[in-house]
């Protein structure tokens, strides 16, 4: 594992990659649309397998959602592409070191939040149109998850997607740091199975899980952009503020030192 210092400037050149990346923003937005898809993986892989758990009433449902949807975030980053929600780290590292701009970080933040809501779309479309959800136990519990995202108050949205992409933008921190590909899987998997069982707010996981249910027709797009407003400012300060920000601090060249102890 490499020291909290280098792996600041392990992630800056992350934001060195995307802002060249950029440059080519037909080819960003389709990696963006493909992180989309594959957090609606995520989704539908939980409503076929949980579901049945969640009509007996199971009490072990909520660990099991925990332990299968970090399947999304991991082929994000295995097989590479533009997650809004970590961008919000990683480009704000990248503005934070002076080595990437402002406009960078904008670009990146709006072509990767547009590109995965299309990619959610998409990927939910064709689930939709697979009927692989006609289950009733599926059909259910995406009514019913809905139903409790639309529930929310909205200051309790923005928390809970604060405190959700705080435990995502550690798992991609950790993932950096982390050498190994097994080591790699398991820093990715416990962050992301606390933030599902617990009940946090992630705005792309939202994306495709609205997608859905707006094709089902037990939501509608309002319903989709409501959770949008509070979940995207949410998820830019947990992932800004209480991961990107901190880690700047204290791996800093001039913290370096002291970093490298911890």
């Amino acid at each position: 594992m490499i020291s909290v210092a280098e792996n600041l400037q392990e992630t800056v050149g992350q934001a060195e990659h995307k802002t060249h990346d950029l440059a080519r923003p037909g080819r960003y937005a389709v990696s963006a649309m493909l992180a989309g898809a594959y957090i609606g993986i995520g989704e539908v892989l939980l409503l076929v397998a949980v579901s049945p758990f969640v009509a007996e009433h199971a009490a072990v449902t909520k660990l099991l959602e925990g332990a299968v949807f970090p399947i999304a975030l991991t082929i994000v980053m295995f097989a590479g592409a533009q997650l809004f929600t970590s961008n919000v780290m990683v480009m704000l590292l990248g503005a934070l070191s002076g080595r990437t701009g402002v406009r960078d970080l904008v670009g990146s933040w709006v072509l990767s939040l547009a590109g995965n809501l299309a990619g959610a779309f998409a990927f939910g479309a064709m689930a939709h149109a697979s009927g692989v959800l006609s289950a009733p136990s599926a059909k259910a519990m995406l009514a019913e998850l809905v139903a409790g995202k639309e529930a929310l108050a909205g200051g309790q949205l923005f928390w809970r997607a604060v405190l959700c992409n705080m435990l995502v933008c550690l798992g991609v921190w950790m993932f950096y740091r982390a050498r190994g590909d097994g080591a790699k899987v398991l820093v990715l998997w416990l962050p992301v199975l606390v933030f599902v069982a617990v009940g946090f707010e992630h705005c792309v996981a939202n994306m495709a899980l609205f997608s859905l249910a707006v094709l089902d027709g037990t939501a509608g797009f309002g319903d989709l952009a409501r959770n949008l407003l509070y979940t995207v400012p949410g998820n830019i300060v947990g992932g800004g503020a209480l991961v990107a920000c901190a880690y700047w601090f204290t791996g800093r060249p001039e913290r370096a030192s002291d970093s490298s102890h911890e």
